[in-house]
């Protein structure tokens, strides 16, 4: 039976080499040990044996890290010839990550002291500048939390931090496996759910309650929000847009919307 959080891939995991990434399996045993809250991913060559490689998969596997299990394993890029990963490689955060259960209880711990908590959601965004910009954005607008997929989602890493430029630190930011259940609990303890989308069907921004304990989804830069998640919307918005174009980059369009929040919020 496959344990859940794992993934195996037959094929060879090429990564390139970054001020990201720790390898080899003491040191990844240490930071699971001692900041296992900065770990997105695990990756593991397969088929191979140790007492210290099986408890790091243990160790991963209750902190509801991502581990994936690959054939081969090879780091590309400068000097990486030069590193020695013993088949154990991870993937470090730039910051500590939120367990989700902490999210939620932060959040209906604002809802039931009369204050609307405002999370940012992103679905799958994939480019780690455009993640590090819509975090800097909520941390200026006055967001609660961001909270994104551990899959296909962009590297908390050293280009999203940077394009965040300080605010990764300042705002509580969780990764979750399973967005549409996460979205479930979190419509249970109180919040709306908005997915932002470019349908003609949709409502515009500007005519939208948003002062509300409100959950703002944002899907990747090609696809936007996957199905799933689409159903947990409780509406559908739009930002009214002239010219020729007809979308904008993910990280602008959660800053007008994250903004816009913000205006009805001081307007009240």
């Amino acid at each position: 039976m496959k344990k859940k959080g794992f993934t195996h891939r037959g094929n060879e995991r090429k990564i390139r080499l970054s001020d990201d990434l720790l390898w080899g399996i003491h040191p990844v045993y240490e930071a699971l040990e001692q900041e296992a809250e900065r770990i997105t991913e695990v990756i593991l060559v397969k088929d191979r044996k140790g007492g210290k490689r099986e408890e790091i998969i243990e160790r991963a596997r209750l902190a509801g890290i991502k581990t994936s299990f690959v054939s081969s394993l090879r780091l590309i890029g400068e000097d990486a010839s030069q590193v020695r990963h013993q088949g154990v490689v991870a993937k470090i955060s730039q910051t500590s990550l939120l367990p989700f259960e902490e999210l939620l209880e932060k959040f209906t711990g604002l809802a039931e002291n009369g204050v609307n908590p405002r999370i940012i959601v992103l679905d799958s965004l994939q480019d780690p500048h455009n993640l590090g910009a819509i975090i800097r954005s909520a941390h200026a607008s006055g967001m609660n939390g961001v909270l994104l997929t551990r899959e296909r989602s962009a590297p908390l890493g050293g280009t999203a931090a940077k394009s965040a430029a300080g605010a990764m630190s300042h705002i509580d930011i969780c990764q979750v496996t399973n967005l549409a259940n996460s979205l479930q609990a979190l419509k249970k303890a109180g919040a709306w759910v908005f997915g932002a989308v470019k349908d003609a069907a949709a409502q515009s921004l500007y005519e939208t309650d948003l002062a509300l304990p409100a959950c703002i989804v944002v899907g990747s830069e090609g696809q936007g929000i996957r199905p799933l998640v689409r159903k947990q919307c409780d509406f559908l918005i739009s930002i009214p847009m002239e010219g020729q174009l007809d979308s904008l980059n993910s990280s602008v369009a959660a800053g007008v919307i994250m903004f816009e929040m913000l205006r009805q919020r001081m307007g009240r």
